[in-house]
C-alpha cells in the first residue's frame, strides 16, 4: 500500500514562507499519481488547496492559494511540493498531501478522490 510522508511544516510569521514535502516509501513510485494538497484547521472542514496532475504536471489552486502557493515535482527524488509565499494567519491548519493512480488525466485533480493520505504536518502562521 502506498505510504505518503509530509514534511516541512512549522510555525511562521505572517508574511513568511514554508516549502511542504510529499514524500512516498521507498519502493513506490508517483509518476501515475496526480497529489493533491489539503487542509483542515480546527473547527472546519478538510478543503482542497492545490494538486498536480500526474501525466503532465498541470497544478490547479483554490482560489486563496493563488499567486501565493506554487506546487512542483522533483521526479528524481519522487517528491512533490508546495511552495507557500505571504502566509496568512488563516492558513494555519494540518496539512495533508494524498494520491490517487491518474494513468491519462482527464480532468481538474480537484475533483479526483483521493485513495491515499499522508498523516499531516502542522502549518501555524502567527505573530
Amino acid at each position: 500500500q502506498l505510504q505518503l510522508v509530509e514534511s516541512g511544516g512549522g510555525l511562521v510569521q505572517p508574511g513568511g514562507s514554508l516549502r511542504l514535502s510529499c514524500a512516498a516509501a521507498p519502493g513506490f513510485t508517483l509518476d501515475y499519481f496526480a497529489i493533491g494538497w489539503f487542509r483542515q484547521a480546527p473547527g472546519k472542514e478538510r478543503e482542497a488547496v492545490s494538486c498536480i496532475s500526474s501525466s503532465d504536471d498541470t497544478t490547479y489552486y483554490v482560489d486563496s492559494a493563488k499567486g501565493r502557493f506554487t506546487m512542483s515535482r522533483e521526479k528524481a527524488k519522487n517528491t512533490v511540493y508546495l511552495q507557500m509565499n505571504s502566509l496568512k494567519p488563516e492558513d494555519t491548519a494540518v496539512y495533508y498531501c494524498a494520491a490517487v493512480w491518474v494513468v491519462v488525466t482527464t480532468r481538474s485533480c480537484l475533483g479526483y478522490e483521493y485513495d491515499y493520505w499522508g498523516q499531516g504536518t502542522q502549518v501555524t502562521v502567527s505573530s
